[in-house]
């Protein structure tokens, strides 16, 4: 699922005993961000499933009945992630230029143009426009909120309220899906209409409560703006802006960026260089996990899981989508715990397995069992939420993770807007590509339950590539993770981990002797 958070950026290295409730609700709130792609990416999951879109939009199909084209769902469902892929790329510019909170508030409005041009669409030119304008807001969203909150965030925290941008997206999606199946059976067109309008309730909550926050004082500092920086850092930390704290921490932030500046500059061929440190590994890394997340098929699920489970026999797909979407919520809270528990890699090579077997299951009785096989039906369900949990548990958050702990400071700005593309350009193929792949009509594959095979493949080459190509970074500082590229391979990282822990730990062994020699002395 793409729209992820990319960590990046200072935060800010207060106490935290002053500055814990700032610092969570604050950041707890920008993540609400996520909601705008979830519930985006779920309402078009039932909008074109719902009988008064359909006979707006669709075609007579062969009985008469209202139908939509492939070429058509595919360009409904794909065309957000194109404007999300542009949305992303202007990310930069529109935070360096207008500042991060006022970028997100700037990002807000062009969503609610794409909001209003779906509602009252009479033709669907002009619900596919739509669609592309709020796009662009999402990926602007999508850019800029991870950046507000890693800058503003405190540092005990940031991994956590980073995650946080990931579970809001989850729950984005949950309650499209319930909303959907509350609206499905309304007559006329606000059936499909109060889904998609309702985005607006979530685009000024996002807008006015960002208007209300400080900026990033990271931001106000790199524009020169020192003494609104005090300010902002003062209401961050809950420390007065003179106090030594926040001087402390201004000052820090200004070492920082003269630190980067020395650096010099740096363009996207330095991310592809084959140095002593790995660069050009670690960017194919980025690039390849983001692209691996989304052939997963976990997109398959979210944006035509109505229709599947629809063609599948199941009598109310609506709400097997609801189900879905639960076990989606409840799921990444695990993930969240078990990334600093378990690691990173054990955890990405567990869920590709898991949703490999899942995925092969699902196809392999999808075309044994028929239709109408209640049995049958309970065992695809079954397995299909299995498959959800142990994505949203691993290759969720964890590929978001991964791409914000393995660059190196000269080109993590670049290496991540890479990472992030990779991310938006998959999902747009793959929900373009699908209804060609899934659905029976003329130029369509017609694989139906059978793509689940292509899924589980994907999922077996998941494996394969975190096994070579993902290391171990759990723990690790973002200095050690640079170490760890320069002496070994990520295929190596488990067993470069446990020769530096037993290094440390003959190290502090060596310092008790002496300290115990010293006090005998």
């Amino acid at each position: 699922m793409p729209g992820g958070p990319a960590v990046s950026g200072g935060g800010i290295n207060a106490e935290p005993e002053k500055s814990k409730w700032a610092g969570i609700m604050m950041t707890a709130f920008s993540a609400f961000g996520g909601i705008l792609f979830g519930y985006d990416t779920g309402v078009i999951n039932g909008v074109k499933e719902i009988t008064p879109w359909l006979d707006l939009f669709g075609e007579p199909g062969p009985n008469g009945t209202p139908i939509l084209s492939s070429s058509h769902e595919s360009l409904v469902v794909s065309i957000l992630s194109a404007g999300t892929f542009f949305g992303a790329l202007l990310g930069a510019p529109v935070a360096d230029h207008i500042g991060r909170k006022w970028g997100v508030v700037f990002a807000n409005l062009i969503f609610c143009i794409g909001v209003a041009m779906q509602t009252g669409a009479k033709a669907l030119p002009l619900f596919v426009v739509g669609r592309v304008f709020a796009g662009l807001g999402v990926g602007l969203v999508s850019c800029l909120i991870p950046m507000y909150q890693s800058e503003c965030s405190p540092k005990w925290i940031r991994g956590a309220v980073v995650s946080l941008y990931q579970w809001a997206i989850t729950i984005g999606l949950l309650v499209a899906a319930v909303v959907n199946n509350g609206t499905k059976d309304r007559a006329g067109n606000s059936a499909w209409q109060i889904p998609v309008a309702i985005q607006f309730i979530w685009a000024f909550i996002l807008a006015g409560g960002m208007a209300l926050l400080p900026e990033s004082p990271r931001w106000l500092i790199k524009r020169g703006r020192e003494a609104d920086a005090a300010i902002s850092l003062s209401r961050l930390t809950g420390h007065d802006s003179h106090s030594a704290v926040v001087v402390a921490e201004l000052e820090d932030i200004r070492s920082n960026l003269e630190a980067e500046k020395a650096l010099g500059t740096s363009n996207y061929l330095d991310c592809f260089k084959l140095t002593h440190n790995k660069i050009c590994l670690r960017t194919l890394t980025g690039i390849f996990i983001q692209a691996w997340q989304q052939l997963t098929g976990i997109n398959f699920i979210f944006y035509y899981g109505t229709t599947f489970f629809k063609n599948s026999g199941i009598q109310n797909s609506f709400l097997i989508t609801v189900a879905t979407n639960i076990v989606n919520v409840f799921m990444t809270l695990p993930g969240i715990w078990g990334v600093e528990r378990f690691g990173r890699r054990r955890l990405l090579l567990i869920g590709a397995a898991g949703m490999c077997l899942c995925e092969f299951i699902v196809a392999i009785v999808g075309v044994t069992v028929s239709g109408d096989n209640l049995a049958g039906q309970r065992v695809l369900i079954a397995f299909v939420c299995i498959y959800i949990a142990f994505f949203a548990s691993t290759w969720g958050p964890i590929a978001w993770v991964i791409t914000g702990e393995i660059f190196p400071l000269q080109v993590r700005a670049k290496a991540m807007s890479l990472s992030v593309a990779s991310n938006w350009l998959w999902n747009f193929g793959i929900g373009y590509a699908t209804p060609f792949l899934v659905n029976k009509q003329a130029g369509s594959a017609g694989l139906e339950v059978k793509v689940f095979f292509i899924w589980g493949s994907t999922c077996a080459c998941a494996g394969i590539f975190t096994w070579f190509c993902v290391p171990e970074t759990k723990g690790l500082s973002l200095e050690q993770i640079d170490d760890m590229y320069q002496e070994v391979y990520p295929w190596q990282s488990n067993a470069w981990h446990r020769r530096n822990a037993a290094a440390n730990t003959s190290h502090e062994r060596g310092s008790s002797h002496e300290e115990r020699l010293e006090e005998k002395a």
